[in-house]
């Protein structure tokens, strides 16, 4: 039989033909997915990034030829752009926001859950560097298969220079999202994610995966990150990673992915006055710290 593969669409197609086929398949490639001005001014905030950086030691899964680089809200004013792209936060809502209907009492409610930006990573593989071992990346929150009815992660690679199958382009096992967690995945059953730069990969977080082995002579580098359901806990701790002054300048929408937000279900919420109130009322203030309580008045 025949392996899977996996689809191509073009930048301008809909949120509904990505979900279909991401729902189908486990994932699906976005050809021209940010525009070139952008994509050369993201590389650059990227590089500056991965220039502060070295290579993993003696870590298979991190890579000892694989410079990586986090905290990219903090470094990089165009990850807005790739968060508020309307193909990959239109398929996240779509795939994520899932409504759920509960007793509170003898009234019967629908919530509709969060989502957040659960980590960002800019990974470099450099030549000699070998293949990932493949896994699911849902399984930071001990995700089990199949899944409770729900998927708790849309991820996204970036493409900022070539995938190739010689210069390490992520493998992908299509279809293994709806695998149970007894079979194992084989690399014999993997496909390799090639696209061009500007290109993206987008897929849920119970989908195998991992990256190829850099047999060329020239990095290869990639811009990763998550949107994760609001329930669960952010893999990279985002209020430390992005400070104060650069979140206030961030759009409101993309303060609450980060996690100044709380939704329906009461998840983040902070008590002031008596009252449970989203965290977002604060950055308004002068001095969050303050304003929170964080830090004494007295001085």
């Amino acid at each position: 039989m025949s392996k899977l593969s996996l689809v191509t669409l073009p930048g301008n197609a809909s949120v509904e033909q990505v979900v279909e086929i991401i729902e189908r398949d486990g994932g699906v490639i976005i050809a021209d997915f940010m525009p070139n001005d952008v994509l050369l001014e993201l590389n650059g905030q990227i590089d500056a990034a991965l220039d502060t950086s070295s290579f993993g030691h003696e870590n298979v899964f991190v890579g000892t030829s694989t410079r990586r680089a986090s905290r990219l809200f903090a470094r990089c004013k165009r990850m807005v752009d790739v968060v508020m792209h309307p193909l990959y936060l239109g398929a996240a809502r779509r795939i994520l926001q899932k409504p759920v209907d509960v007793w509170f009492g003898q009234e019967r409610t629908t919530i509709t859950p969060q989502i957040q930006i659960g980590m960002t990573q800019a990974i470099q593989l450099h030549p000699g560097q070998g293949k990932q071992p493949l896994h699911r990346d849902d399984t930071s929150f001990l995700w089990r298969h199949p899944h409770y009815g729900r998927e708790a992660r849309l991820q996204i690679m970036l493409a900022l220079t070539d995938f190739t199958a010689a210069n390490g382009a992520t493998k992908v096992i299509p279809g293994s999202h709806k695998w149970d967690d007894e079979r194992c995945p084989m690399p014999e059953d993997t496909v390799d994610a090639e696209m061009a730069a500007g290109s993206a990969l987008l897929f849920i977080g119970s989908t195998y995966h991992g990256g190829g082995t850099n047999a060329s002579d020239k990095p290869r580098t990639g811009l990763t990150m998550a949107l994760d359901l609001g329930s669960v806990r952010q893999e990279e701790n985002q209020y430390l990673s992005v400070p104060f002054d650069t979140l206030k300048q961030l759009p409101s929408e993309v303060q609450r992915l980060l996690g100044w937000d709380a939704g329906d279900n009461y998840m983040g919420w902070i008590e002031t006055g008596g009252k449970l109130v989203s965290p977002h009322t604060f950055l308004q203030a002068d001095n969050v710290p303050e304003a929170l309580g964080l830090i004494s008045t007295n001085r």
